[in-house]
Order: C-alpha cells, then structure tokens, then sequence
C-alpha cells in the first residue's frame, strides 16, 4: 500500500487491528494500477455500519446502503472524509438508478459481483494482496471496459452505467467489449429514466477530457447522445463554405 494515503491505510488498518477484513476498492484501485492518481478512495469491510462507528467515533452515517463517513484530521480536502461501507449485495433497483433493497454480503467476492465494470471490480488489502474475481487485471492490460456477468442486467439496473462506460473508455482511452457495448446500444433508451444533474456530471467529464471529440462520437455509436443532444443528429446548418453544408453533428464538432 505504498502508494495508498496515510489517511486511507489507517482506516484499513485500524478495521483489520479490530479483527475486520478490510480493502481499498473500485475506481482508486484501478488507478493505482494504471499508474494514476485516484481523485476519490472508498473502503469496504466486512464490519458492519454499527461496528465501523465503534472503531471510529468520529463519523457521519445516514443512509441505508451501509456506508459510514469516517472524518480523519487530514488537511487535504478530498482524505478529511472517507466512505467504509460493508459488503453488501443489491436487489430491486426500482428506478434504474439505485437499489430498493440492499443485504449484507459474507464475502468480498460477493461485493465485487455488484460491481459495475471488471476494471472496478479489484480490491486491495493492507497485505497488497488483490482480489479480482471478475478478470479486471486482464482487462487493463487489454484496455477494455467491460460489465461485471451480464451487460443488460447491469445496464437495466442503473442506467448512468451507460454513460460511465463511455466517460471511462474516453477517459482512459479504452475500448468497450463488443458485448458490452451492444447492450448499451439496447438499453439507450433507459437512460432517458435518469435525472439530467447525473448525466450532465458524466457529459461534462467527457467533454473535459484530452480526447473529447472521440467521447461524443463514442456516445453516438452507443446510441446515447440523442438521449442526451438531440439536436447534435438532427437538421443541416450551413458552414462559411456556401459550397458546402455540415450537418449539425459536424458543425459542432469540426467547426
């Protein structure tokens, strides 16, 4: 865990002192691997939320998916809060969003089966011993984004996938798994479910990235950006050139 914040080992650490099982997981665990630095840590364990408060008093904990805030005394802003929640599985998503009903899980292994992509899907313990259940290593190296079990299933269950698929894959300059990305062409239209403020946060992040064009064709290709910009495949505009017409979709992106 060396390259894993001081803030961040002690949670692990003082959870596995306490006779927890205890990892850093997901998205920082992936960039780790990638060799970047993670903007966000998350932490599980197979304590549950009422035992976490224990351990840690000074905390913060209102909600029912198991995910206590643990404050530490660390000057930078994104270490001063950092989330532990339990294993859990998740059942009922009725929004296409968030799950309706939510069980604790017995094993790690079980945790990272909710897990949206395989890349996210790792857990790293205080041992630097790595799980991965779901080939999420082999897919860094490959440079795939692809879905934890069944594509449509996960797509059905929260929508915003789609559109974290795309960022990721933008972002990381990965390719999406061939039928990864045919189930996000089929599920498209679910994304019309989710509230504007998530898939402007996700829009926003691809159109920041380095490779910004490639992410809005990416959205296109998946189906998703006439959910989202309509009027970037609809209708003709007129470029300076009266010899020739752009439609709108070039105009805004050559232009």
């Amino acid at each position: 865990m060396k390259d894993v914040p001081k803030e961040v080992e002690i949670v692990v650490q003082q959870l596995e002192k306490a006779g927890f099982q205890a990892y850093v997981v997901g998205g920082c665990v992936r960039d780790l691997l990638l060799g970047r630095e993670p903007q966000d840590w998350d932490v599980t364990t197979n304590a549950k939320p009422e035992e976490v408060q224990k351990i840690f008093p000074e905390n913060f904990y209102e909600n029912k998916f198991f995910t206590v805030t643990v404050q530490t005394d660390s000057e930078n802003l994104r270490l001063k809060e950092i989330e532990v929640t339990t294993f859990r599985s998740d059942h009922k998503y009725a929004d296409r969003r968030r799950p309706g009903e939510v069980k604790y899980a017995k094993t790690i292994e079980e945790d990272l089966s909710r897990r949206d992509f395989t890349v996210n899907a790792l857990a790293l313990n205080s041992r630097d011993e790595l799980i991965d259940s779901f080939g999420g290593q082999k897919d860094l190296r490959a440079k795939t984004i692809r879905a934890v079990g069944n594509a449509n299933e996960r797509f059905q269950e929260d929508a915003l996938r789609m559109m974290r698929a795309a960022r990721l894959a933008t972002v990381l300059e990965f390719e999406i798994e061939k039928e990864t990305k045919k189930a996000i062409q089929e599920c498209s239209p679910l994304l019309k479910e989710i509230s504007n403020e998530r898939i402007r946060d996700e829009f926003l992040k691809i159109i920041l990235a380095d490779r910004a064009m490639a992410g809005i064709e990416l959205l296109r290709e998946l189906q998703l950006l006439s959910h989202i910009m309509p009027e970037l495949e609809e209708g003709y505009g007129v470029s300076q050139n009266k010899h020739h017409k752009y439609t709108v979709w070039e105009h805004n992106l050559f232009s």
